[in-house]
């Protein structure tokens, strides 16, 4: 095997890995990032040493949740055009958008740190996003739903627009606000 290639996980150790991350999110949003490394290993149901093997500090934890969190949100944007119509799913997917952009709220400091050592936590994550709004937003067109007049970039532009005012959790009712408005402002005008 050539050197720095790594061997694909073993389905459990694939498992494991997964349940480290889901658990990684909830306890981070509970109790934030100072949180015990061990109370996300019990959370998992695995042990210390699994975790560390899968993540040997706690800012490489941090970036894989990161990460995790925005392939979640990308690869929504599948299962939701293939569930509900298109303007319901760019809705739903907005939604979700917003769930993102407040559990990255509390890791925001811990990335800026990652980042200032020369890792890139951000990595492609703009240009994924990106792609699932096209996605989207070139079904809804296709659909006949919203106006043709407005880009992906726009709505990216609006989205974290709301994301900088509104990521807190207790200002999610005005972040659902902004989004409706933005939303309706989308619609295709009959």
């Amino acid at each position: 095997m050539a050197e720095g290639a790594q061997r694909p996980l073993r389905a459990d150790a694939r498992r494991n890995r997964e349940k480290i991350l889901a658990a990684a999110v909830r306890v981070f949003a509970a109790e934030g990032l100072d949180a015990h490394l061990e109370r996300i290993a019990k959370e998992a149901g695995v042990g210390s040493a699994t975790l560390y093997r899968n993540f040997p500090t706690r800012e490489a934890l941090v970036e894989a949740v990161y990460r995790h969190e925005v392939v979640q949100l990308c690869d929504a944007a599948p299962a939701l055009l293939a569930a509900k119509p298109a303007f319901e799913a760019l809705r739903a997917w907005t939604r979700l958008f917003l769930d993102y952009v407040t559990a990255k709220y509390g890791m925001i400091d811990a990335l800026r740190a990652i980042a200032a050592t020369g890792n890139n936590p951000y990595g492609h994550s703009r240009e994924m996003i990106q792609a699932a709004l096209t996605a989207l937003m070139d079904a809804c067109v296709a659909a006949g739903a919203i106006r043709t007049d407005i880009t992906p970039t726009d709505i990216s532009a609006a989205l974290e627009g709301i994301a900088l005012t509104s990521a807190r959790p207790e200002q999610r009712q005005q972040a659902e606000r902004l989004l409706d408005l933005t939303l309706d402002g989308l619609r295709a005008r009959l």
